[in-house]
C-alpha cells in the first residue's frame, strides 16, 4: 500500500520530474549524458540541486536504490521548497491551489512583493512566480529579491498535483542541504557519485547569467569550483561536471576527461537566440 496523499494511494512510483523549471536543468540532456554517468557508485551527492533533473531521473531508473542521496543548494528559497515538499506536500498543495494563487498580472505583483515567514507559504510563493513568470526564469537583484515580470501565460499550470506528489515520494529519504558548494566536503567518501551543474560560465559579454542568488558566481568561483573538485578527486570520488564550452573551463579542466554535449537554450530573452550550444561534460573516470 502506498503513502495516502489526499485521498490517493501513490505506489510504484516511477517517474518525478522536476517541480520547478530552472535555467540550465538538464532535462533537455538526459539522453546525451546518461551514457557518461558512472556505472557504479556508492553515494550521490549533487552541490548545485537546481531543479533536481539529474536525482530525478537517477532516482526514477533507481540507481539511487539503497544509497544516501544529498541535494545540496546555495538558493534558500529553492531548498526550502524542497523541505516544504518533502515535509507536508498536502499542506503545500492546499495552499497552492487556493483562490489566492491566481494568474493576472495584478496578483502576480502583490505576491511577489510579499515576504512570507510559514515555509509552506514561502514554497507556494516561490512556486507560483516560477509558473506565472517571464520564461520561467528565476532570478534575483543585488538584494536577494525576485525580479522577474509577469509572464502573461494563458493557463499555466500552477499547482501540479500529480508530479509534487511523486516528487514528495521521491524526498522521502533524502537529505537537503542549504549551503555552499563545498558543503558536499562534509558528505563526500571514496567511490561516492557527485555531479556538479554550476551557474555556467558566460560564453559572451552578453551572456551572463548568474543571478539564481545575490552573490555572484565569477571566475573565481569557477577556480574555486576546480580546487574542489581536485580535493574530490584526490579523495576517489566518481565526479561530473558540467559546464559551458569555452577555453577558460576547458583550462580548468585540463587534466580530467572533458566530452562534448550539444544542448538547446530554453531561457533566453532574446528568442532567436534559443538554438543549440555546445556544453562540457568534465569527468575524472
Amino acid at each position: 500500500m502506498g503513502t495516502l496523499l489526499l485521498g490517493k494511494s501513490v505506489s510504484n512510483i516511477k517517474r518525478a520530474t522536476p517541480f520547478l523549471k530552472w535555467a540550465g536543468g538538464k532535462g533537455q540532456l538526459l539522453k546525451q549524458i546518461e551514457r557518461l554517468f558512472p556505472s557504479r557508485f556508492n553515494n550521490y551527492i549533487e552541490p548545485f540541486s537546481g531543479g533536481g533533473a539529474v536525482f530525478f531521473y537517477l532516482y526514477s531508473t533507481d540507481r539511487l536504490n539503497d544509497k544516501k542521496t544529498i541535494l545540496i543548494d546555495s538558493n534558500e528559497e529553492l531548498i526550502n521548497c524542497y523541505l516544504a515538499i518533502k515535509k507536508d506536500v498536502n499542506k503545500l498543495i492546499k495552499i497552492l491551489c487556493s483562490e489566492k494563487f491566481v494568474n493576472t498580472e495584478e496578483v502576480f505583483y502583490e505576491i511577489r512583493a510579499e515576504e512570507p515567514k510559514d515555509m509552506f507559504e514561502s514554497a507556494a510563493r516561490t512556486l507560483y512566480l516560477n509558473k506565472t513568470c517571464y520564461n520561467g526564469l528565476y532570478r534575483v537583484n543585488s538584494s536577494g529579491k525576485f525580479n522577474v515580470p509577469f509572464g502573461r501565460y494563458r493557463n499555466p499550470l500552477i499547482c501540479d498535483v500529480d508530479n509534487l506528489e511523486t516528487v514528495h515520494t521521491a524526498l522521502k529519504n533524502i537529505k537537503i542541504v542549504l549551503g555552499d558548494f563545498e558543503k558536499c566536503l562534509e558528505y563526500a567518501q571514496p567511490h561516492d557519485f557527485i555531479y556538479f551543474d554550476p551557474p555556467y560560465q558566460p560564453i559572451s559579454k552578453t551572456s551572463s547569467f548568474t543571478g539564481y542568488t545575490k552573490n555572484l558566481f565569477n571566475e573565481k568561483e569557477q577556480e574555486r569550483l576546480a580546487e574542489l573538485v581536485q580535493k574530490l578527486d584526490k579523495r576517489k570520488c566518481k565526479i561530473m561536471l558540467s559546464n559551458s564550452d569555452n577555453p577558460f573551463i576547458e583550462g580548468l579542466y585540463k587534466d580530467y576527461r572533458i566530452e562534448c554535449v550539444k544542448a538547446r537554450r530554453s531561457i533566453n530573452c532574446n528568442g532567436f537566440n534559443r538554438g543549440e550550444i555546445n556544453e562540457l561534460v568534465v569527468m575524472n573516470y
